[in-house]
């Protein structure tokens, strides 16, 4: 069975930082693109940062750039969000996602992704 396992929200100040990281299982890791989006109340789900198999590559939205850093550890089949700077405007539920690939891509379409978290709740208060 695989898994996708969100930890690391909570409620933080405008200006302070989390780290949020997403435990798998039940899957070759090292064979999955690797992404965070996000979800605020009366919202889509958004795409914020993504990673690649390797993690050489990363790829994250306009609105988190120079603010927020994904990572992986592929030996720990785990992905990390770093967020510093928070904006009452992250406020949102963050899932991890996986999805299957022999190919390099952005992949910023939820739809494209095999697998999801459950989510953990991020909130910025001002």
């Amino acid at each position: 069975q695989v898994q996708l396992v969100e930890s690391g929200g909570g409620l933080v100040q405008a200006g302070g930082s989390l780290r949020l990281s997403c435990a798998a299982s039940g899957l070759t890791f090292s064979s999955y693109h690797m992404g965070w989006f996000r979800q605020a109340p009366g919202k889509e789900r958004e795409f914020v940062a993504s990673i690649s198999r390797s993690g050489i590559s990363t790829n994250y939205a306009d609105s988190v750039k120079g603010r927020f850093t994904i990572s992986r550890d592929n030996a720990k089949n785990t992905v990390y969000l770093q967020m510093n700077s928070l904006k009452p405007e992250d406020t949102a539920v963050y899932s991890c996602a996986a999805k299957r690939t022999y190919y390099s891509g952005s992949y910023t379409i939820p739809r494209e992704y095999d697998y999801w978290g459950q989510g953990t709740q991020v909130t910025v208060s001002s």
